[in-house]
């Protein structure tokens, strides 16, 4: 008997008691976990800022030990809203862990109504947020967070666009609005290189023009430049990236046939424009080439050289032969293959932001089931112990939730396509 499908309320209580003793003390945890949770959300009220950051680190636990759903579908708004405050008037430390919960709940949710409120409710907040100090620690979080709640809420490029101004404007003010006053420091360098990156992945069809394509690949090859290692090698995979689009072949057919009809057509490349992005290209292989051979010694972090040389080899058989590399990343008993730059990407961003929580969520979050189009083999917690509401929620296929992830699992394939057929483009609006 299905305790959970069961209409008759008796039954349900006998079997619940005899679940109870043959788990001892499973439900009791399960209990206590639950009022740590309901806790540490009233204490996001306390004046002290030192209980609420201590209320949100625990929080964050929560959320990277277990997929909270059933929290989340009863406390949402309230966690969120005030998350939120705290990233208003909290400290560095509060701020970024407030940003870290926001991104957890959006990863939590996944693809629905509610990763896209999310979005939009903490856009403003986290923009002004950015503004109002320039800790490194504060900045980064709250990059990080920018970059995952548009990686799930995101329903259209201009959502997308949106987020990849307000990051990349941190340190390049020539392509947004406001002017940064101060140097940004490497760790936000590489954040805003990094998570910017992250949704140049997820974006379809746009039209990255030539003016653009030149100033973004002349600025991520300065960073190769730089001292600092993790900069250098946030910029080689955007750039992969951007040359794994396929944009600047796509320029040359498109000159190549203006040159053969005698017509110049409006946006196409110029001949001398072509000339000078290959030659940038060319560039950047020699720049890739150098640092895949790096002998240690430029640049602090010394645990990275092998790291470094690893993607810029990667990087220039790749630029040379057209070769991505592949990756396999053990997950409990299973293995996660990537085959793109750009998958590998979003599982090195993803991994990053969810630190000791990736095993646990990639073993059982279904929206990076979808996105990595990964099965488990075991999938334990939420499958086999959901309540027959949250069954409704998450497997009705006329559910809101199954809806949107029929439409993310289309834009997948699409995508996937469009890079395998290699007019996999991007764009993001000149100033």
């Amino acid at each position: 008997m299905d305790l959970f499908d069961s209409d008759d309320d008796t039954s349900s209580i006998s079997s619940s008691s005899t679940m109870r003793s043959e788990r001892p003390g499973v439900d009791e945890v399960q209990v206590h976990k639950d009022l740590m949770l309901d806790q540490s959300l009233d204490a996001l009220y306390e004046k002290r800022s030192s209980t609420r950051e201590q209320a949100l680190a625990s929080i964050v636990d929560a959320f990277n030990s277990d997929l909270q759903h059933e929290f989340v579908e009863k406390k949402f708004a309230t966690l969120l809203h005030q998350c939120l405050h705290c990233t208003k008037k909290g400290s560095s430390k509060e701020t970024s862990l407030a940003s870290h919960v926001i991104g957890l709940l959006a990863l939590t949710v996944g693809l629905g109504d509610q990763a896209q409120e999310i979005l939009e409710e903490s856009v403003t907040p986290l923009s002004q947020a950015l503004k109002s100090g320039r800790e490194a620690l504060k900045i980064t979080s709250i990059l990080e967070c920018l970059a995952v709640i548009t990686f799930v809420g995101g329903t259209d490029p201009e959502q997308t666009e949106r987020s990849m101004q307000i990051i990349w404007q941190m340190i390049h003010p020539k392509l947004g609005s406001n002017v940064v006053a101060t140097k940004p420091s490497p760790a936000v360098i590489t954040t805003v290189v990094s998570s910017w990156a992250f949704l140049l992945t997820t974006v379809d069809r746009w039209t990255l023009g030539p003016k653009f394509w030149q100033e973004i690949v002349t600025y991520l090859s300065s960073l190769l430049e730089k001292e600092d290692r993790s900069v250098r090698i946030a910029a080689g995979e955007a750039l992969a990236l951007v040359f794994e689009s396929g944009t600047l072949e796509k320029f040359a057919a498109e000159a190549k046939e203006s040159a053969n009809n005698g017509s110049v057509k409006e946006g196409s490349v110029s001949q001398e424009a072509l000339i000078h992005m290959h030659g940038l290209k060319s560039k950047v292989v020699n720049q890739v080439r150098d640092l895949s051979a790096e002998a240690g010694g430029k640049g602090s972090a010394k645990k990275d050289l092998n790291t470094q040389r690893n993607l810029f080899k990667d990087l220039v058989e790749f630029l040379e032969d057209g070769y991505a590399p592949e990756t396999s990343t053990k997950v409990g008993g299973d293995y996660l293959q990537t085959s793109t730059w750009y998958q590998m990407i979003q599982l090195n961003f993803l991994k990053h932001f969810l630190g000791g929580g990736f095993i646990k969520h990639m073993q059982e979050n279904e929206f990076l089931h979808d996105v990595f189009s990964f099965t488990p083999k075991k999938i334990g917690g939420r499958g086999s112990n959901m309540s027959s509401e949250e069954k409704r929620m998450f497997k009705s296929p006329n559910s809101a939730l199954n809806k949107a992830r029929t439409q993310f699992l289309n834009k997948q394939r699409m995508l996937a396509k469009n890079m395998n057929d290699g007019h996999y483009a991007a764009t993001v609006e000149n100033e």
